[in-house]
């Protein structure tokens, strides 16, 4: 596979999904979309969820992937910078089944008009739980129907399941160093 930068203008699917690109981009019916990655904040809370859910793998029944490709219509794919699937869930090379969590790290320059519009792409294609974490105004939301809601309590948690995830904890990871 080659890696190319951001096409200008329309990409047809079977190009975007033949190519690598780095970092990896979104696609959005033709049109390449950037994400921001590669920011020590970004990485580490990106590295530390990975890190929680799969040490938990056995007790939670679930497992962590990040940057996967997940196909949420049919010329429409987004890359949740953490997916949280059910260990009973089918291997697939890019999800075509909503994962139970997806997570979105926020870098500075995301804008939150653009995070709730996604959190309401992947409710409408089925994902249960859209947590996102930003790491530099160390506070975490939930992806609703209603639209994103703060984290007041502290903790993201899945009803009827042992996951529990407190932001702060990981906040104060990654203030340690």
């Amino acid at each position: 596979m080659a890696s190319l930068p951001i096409a200008e203008g329309l990409v047809p699917l079977e190009e975007y999904l033949s190519r690598c690109y780095e970092p990896d981009c979104e696609y959005d019916d033709g049109l390449m979309v950037e994400r921001k990655v590669g920011e020590f904040e970004h990485s580490f809370v990106q590295a530390i969820l990975a890190m929680v859910f799969n040490q938990n793998m056995e007790i939670w029944g679930v497992y962590a992937l990040t940057e996967q490709r997940v196909r949420i219509a049919p010329r429409k794919y987004r890359i949740p910078d953490v997916c949280v699937l059910r260990r009973s869930a089918p291997r697939e090379k890019i999800l075509t089944l909503p994962p139970l969590i997806a997570i979105e790290i926020l870098s500075p320059e995301d804008r939150m008009r653009r995070i709730e519009a996604k959190a309401a792409e992947y409710l409408e294609f089925g994902i249960e739980h859209i947590w996102i974490i930003d790491p530099n105004r160390r506070s975490a939301w939930r992806g609703t129907v209603k639209g994103l809601e703060k984290i007041e309590s502290g903790v993201f948690s899945i009803p009827d399941s042992p996951i529990l995830l407190r932001p702060t904890e990981i906040f104060d990871r990654l203030d340690t160093l």
